[in-house]
């Protein structure tokens, strides 16, 4: 039974190290969610912006680069988590200081809550195309205009406050890694396996040595294919500090996104390559046969997406907020996206989406230059602000900016990431103490 105190100050779980009976996840764990996550129609489709701008053999030099390193990046930050026990906010408190770290939080909130609006929309889209290939639609019936985009979004909106309501754990160990993750394996080799051989029926050789049309060069292309899984950098640690040892949570983390990023992306090329011109993607796969069928169970996928925005904004509120638990927060912050997916014009504040996620590749060059050296973790309240990791941050933010603009052919994620490193890493102070890392 909690004491008086305990109830007055609830626990901050996400700013003190996971309990050991709650590192569960092996090897196999995290790799099937990590494989999972990094598997939906919003990489494809974001794969499918490649083409024409880089030829066939670029693009996939882009995608197996991007991937690898992108993915690396995110198992990196998925072994520091595992080590030190903290959530993600838990890492930028330990990094910036108590007072400044709200900042990022909110700032990773306010992503979560669109990224999670995002998918739900994704969602809602998805199966009205399905019903209407499956039902077939009359004119001003009920799955056109704002009937069926209600009654997706609702059914959606439903399912993931449902799984809010459970445990993050079971639902990994036992529904994703056994059931999920063989199915969404079987969709996206059955896809392949279509528009593989309608590829090679229309000449697999023009398709391989096809030029680029211009208007990015490689790291641009390799930036656009880094965005994926650097976008999931503040949420890894959230899944991470349940893992058993260090070592297999990298592993797991780096080979299950790299190898579902690699597929999606070049699955994307490869759908938009043998469609006409200006063919929507979802539409595209419900042409292929047996594409109902995947589609479906793609769709089913990504409500792991969903979710995993959605319990690592519950874990962001409960870190600023602890009198809410991380159900609590999470059947909140769920519901929220439902209603904003039903009015929210998301595809317009995608681009602002897009840039907000910017802010995070400096964020985690910082926190990597700090903790990732196995550096002792100083404590998550030592310190109200840590100017210099500040600094560093905001100077990285410009980086990414000034490149962007000035520079778009180097790219500008890798240089960021390693401009904001190395002074996080020249900065970093010397007697920092306080937490040790939970496991080498």
């Amino acid at each position: 039974m909690a004491s008086d105190h305990s109830h007055s100050s609830p626990a901050n779980l996400a700013l003190t190290p996971v309990p050991q009976g709650d590192r569960v996840f092996h090897f196999h764990e995290h790799a099937a969610l990590w494989f999972s996550l990094g598997t939906g129609l919003l990489v494809m489709q974001i794969g499918a912006y490649l083409v024409p701008a880089v030829g066939t053999q670029d693009a996939l030099i882009a995608i197996v680069l991007g991937s690898l390193i992108g993915a690396g990046l995110l198992a990196w930050t998925a072994r520091l988590g595992c080590q030190t026990g903290l959530a993600s906010a838990g890492l930028m408190h330990a990094t910036y200081g108590s007072a400044f770290a709200r900042l990022p939080v909110l700032l990773n909130i306010a992503q979560l809550v669109g990224w999670t609006t995002f998918e739900l929309v994704i969602m809602q889209e998805g199966t009205v195309a399905i019903l209407k290939q499956a039902l077939g639609s009359e004119p001003g019936g009920l799955l056109d205009g704002t009937g069926g985009k209600l009654l997706a979004t609702l059914l959606w909106g439903g399912v993931l406050i449902a799984l809010m309501a459970g445990s993050m754990l079971k639902l990994v160990r036992k529904f994703v890694s056994r059931f999920g993750l063989p199915l969404v394996i079987a969709s996206l080799a059955w896809l392949t396996w279509q528009f593989g051989t309608r590829l090679q029926a229309q000449g697999f050789d023009a398709f391989w040595n096809r030029p680029g049309a211009g208007g990015m060069g490689l790291f641009s292309a390799m930036d656009l294919v880094m965005a994926m899984p650097v976008s999931w950098l503040p949420l890894v640690a959230d899944y991470a500090r349940h893992g058993k040892r260090a070592a297999t949570t990298l592993g797991g983390t780096w080979l299950g996104y790299a190898l579902a990023n690699i597929w999606c992306y070049a699955l994307g090329v490869l759908v938009v390559s043998t469609v006409e011109p200006g063919t929507n993607l979802v539409g595209a796969l419900l042409l292929a046969q047996g594409g109902l069928i995947a589609l479906g169970l793609i769709l089913l996928d990504e409500m792991d997406n969903a979710y995993g925005d959605a319990h690592s904004g519950a874990v962001s509120v409960h870190s600023l907020q602890p009198r809410w638990s991380i159900k609590r927060a999470g059947l909140a912050f769920a519901a929220v996206c439902t209603v904003l997916a039903l009015f929210l014009p998301i595809h317009a504040i995608e681009p602002f989406l897009l840039l907000l996620s910017s802010v995070f590749v400096p964020l985690y060059g910082v926190i990597l230059g700090r903790l990732g050296s196995g550096a002792v973790v100083p404590s998550v309240t030592a310190r109200t602000v840590d100017w210099s990791a500040a600094a560093v941050w905001v100077a990285g933010i410009a980086c990414y900016h000034l490149l962007k603009q000035y520079a778009p052919d180097l790219g500008s994620a890798l240089p960021t990431l390693a401009f904001t490193f190395a002074l996080a890493a020249l900065s970093r102070p010397r007697n920092a103490g306080g937490l040790t890392p939970a496991r080498a």
